[in-house]
């Protein structure tokens, strides 16, 4: 998160049920694509077994068990109870997570980097599939989804600021929906919220404050 104050604000506490990585370790273990879709398959299909969640994401049950080992091993998944060996059911241990892309560690800053491209890469090409096929959805599916830009000026301060603000409106209104299917309304289906925000140029160099500038 940027920081540009003498005091600056404390970190934003961890969203409820959402893990924080911080750690280039952790950050490098989940950047695979088939770890990523097992996580994916997990949040929206609840537990399954290393057949059943392969099913779901084209890969062979040793595959997805391997995967699956390794992501317990570093605290994403867990067994569920009940089957043995690939009959056993695993679970998410958290409903999301949430990491910083700027860290003083070099290793660290570059697995985040290497992670959020991957994530992005997928949320990207889901898009593209949506604009692909959007014709064979419903017209009031095509009416309600929509996309937007707009370009507004603020300080680093407002912008994490609003960002913070977008979180806290989305996620404790619909949260108990994604780990409670009873409390899904009738005819309601995953929707994919993706916001970007960020600088498309470099502010002035009169604009910046003396301390920023000496550390760049």
């Amino acid at each position: 998160m940027p920081l540009n104050d003498e005091e600056p604000p404390a970190a934003p506490e961890p969203l409820e049920g959402v893990r924080e990585l911080t750690d280039s370790r952790t950050l490098r273990a989940l950047t695979h694509p088939v770890r990523i879709a097992l996580i994916e398959a997990l949040l929206l299909g609840g537990a399954m077994t290393a057949t059943e969640v392969g099913e779901r994401i084209s890969e062979s049950p040793t595959t997805c068990s391997f995967h699956l080992r390794q992501l317990a091993k570093y605290g994403f998944v867990e067994e569920a109870g009940g089957g043995k060996g690939r009959a056993r059911p695993w679970r998410l241990t958290s409903i999301g997570m949430q990491f910083a892309t700027a860290h003083d560690d070099p290793e660290t800053e570059i697995a985040a980097g290497a992670l959020v491209r991957m994530l992005r890469e997928r949320q990207f090409g889901r898009y593209r599939t949506w604009l692909e096929t959007n014709r064979t959805f419903p017209r009031e599916w095509r009416d309600a989804a929509g996309s937007s830009e707009s370009i507004i000026y603020l300080t680093a301060g407002e912008l994490e600021e609003l960002n913070q603000e977008v979180l806290a409106l989305l996620l404790p209104r619909f949260r108990e929906r994604l780990t409670d299917p009873a409390r899904r309304p009738p005819g309601a289906v995953p929707v994919e919220i993706l916001m970007l925000a960020y600088p498309i140029s470099l502010p002035p160099a009169g604009d910046v404050p003396p301390d920023e500038a000496a550390g760049d």
